[in-house]
């Protein structure tokens, strides 16, 4: 090779090496140009068969009877050292001292950040990367943590299998506004440009998790925004946790993607992924379906009025069997009366006479009354004849 062609080489390596930049370098978005449809031009683990969010089937999961809680580590001991709030252009970070951990996992692992992923047009219109039968949430958030038991550090854990684990949060919107979530979302003001970062006071972490925290799904899957790298075991609760209206149009509508001296300024919205394929991998749930069922309002309306009408009609059950011994009480008690009374009747003495016998013949009958008549006045003569003084000898 002459000096010439050693030249001409020299050059297009070198114009390869300035026309292609590293995947760090790469400014992704969520559309356009680098947009989520394009990231695995650029990242290729973005285009692996292990990919998140996922949406969760919940009749094709599978039971596992040996998942067991999830325990926060120091999640609740904060102490004085504040927080650092940060908007990277993507979400809004909030990055979490090393004495915080996870527990309930086949290693131990170390918090590392959390953060947040939401929509835009306020609330029913998704907003959550993770969906559950197809039915997306208002928001998510994340919190990410580094197996620090087989690894030094999270820039070492993330590319390695089971390096990662991260505690997925779907958020709901409801008339309540939620003090947790304000301890976040009162400053986000501070940070409404990319790159821009705050202090904020430390704040119990666990207060972001629902009260729930032994019903969840596991799969393995993968970091939701470039470089996707599928290293994460992946725990999203069943329950949701609920934030007002108004917190979640603030967190729709206060940041930027941009950065402040930028001159077009682009609300930083809509920033979760598109569910990805199962591609064969198995959701297991800690919980079996029966006892993680989910009841419709109709159902829990129908549930309710059976509900009242079995009571009416046990009530009206209870009345009856209630009139019934009254009646059968008060029955009994009239019948001992009248037979006490039948009673005391009989003992009294009679001063009636005895009831003349009857014959069938009236003339028989007369001659019998003269009879009687007759012997009735000899007797009262017989009566009235002096008896004769006895004779006396001398």
């Amino acid at each position: 090779m002459d000096s010439l062609d050693l030249f001409i080489f020299l050059m297009l390596l070198c114009f390869q090496w300035t026309s292609v930049p590293a995947a760090e370098e790469i400014t992704w978005t969520y559309t356009g140009l680098v947009g989520q449809s394009e990231w695995s031009q650029y990242f290729p683990d973005c285009g692996g068969t292990s990919q998140s969010p996922v949406d969760v089937v919940t009749t094709q999961t599978k039971y596992d009877p040996s998942l067991i809680p999830v325990t926060p580590l120091g999640y609740d001991q904060h102490g004085n050292k504040p927080f650092s709030l940060y908007n990277n252009g993507h979400t809004a970070v909030i990055e979490l001292p090393d004495w915080m951990g996870v527990g309930g996992l086949p290693w131990l692992f170390t918090a590392v950040q959390m953060h947040l992923h939401w929509g835009s047009g306020g609330p029913s219109h998704g907003g959550s990367e993770h969906t559950i039968n197809g039915q997306s949430a208002d928001a998510e958030l994340h919190v990410v943590h580094y197996n620090s038991e087989l690894y030094p550090n999270m820039s070492a854990a993330m590319t390695q299998r089971n390096g990662l684990a991260v505690l997925g949060i779907l958020i709901v919107t409801g008339e309540e506004t939620n003090p947790a979530f304000n301890n976040i979302i009162r400053y986000m003001s501070r940070i409404r440009h990319a790159d821009q970062k705050v202090s904020i006071p430390a704040f119990d972490i666990q207060s972001l998790l629902p009260k729930d925290l032994g019903r969840y799904y596991r799969y393995n899957g993968s970091l939701t925004t470039p470089p996707c790298y599928q290293s994460v075991i992946w725990t999203l609760f069943h329950e949701r946790v609920q934030i007002s209206k108004e917190q979640l149009l603030k967190m729709e509508t206060v940041l930027y993607s941009t950065k402040a001296e930028g001159t077009d300024r682009m609300l930083l919205q809509d920033n979760y992924r598109a569910t990805q394929s199962l591609n064969h991998r198995v959701i297991f749930a800690s919980f079996s379906a029966e006892s993680g069922k989910e009841l419709s309002s109709g159902e829990v309306t129908a549930i309710v009025i059976g509900v009242m009408c079995g009571c009416v009609g046990l009530a009206v059950i209870i009345r009856f069997i209630v009139k019934t011994i009254r009646f059968f009480t008060l029955l009994r008690h009239e019948s001992v009366v009248v037979n006490s009374s039948t009673s005391s009747w009989d003992v009294l003495p009679s001063n009636r006479p005895a009831p003349m016998p009857r014959t069938k013949d009236p003339e028989k009958a007369t001659e019998k009354k003269q009879d009687m008549a007759l012997n009735s006045t000899s007797e009262a003569e017989k009566k009235e004849e002096p008896s004769p003084s006895p004779q006396t000898e001398n």
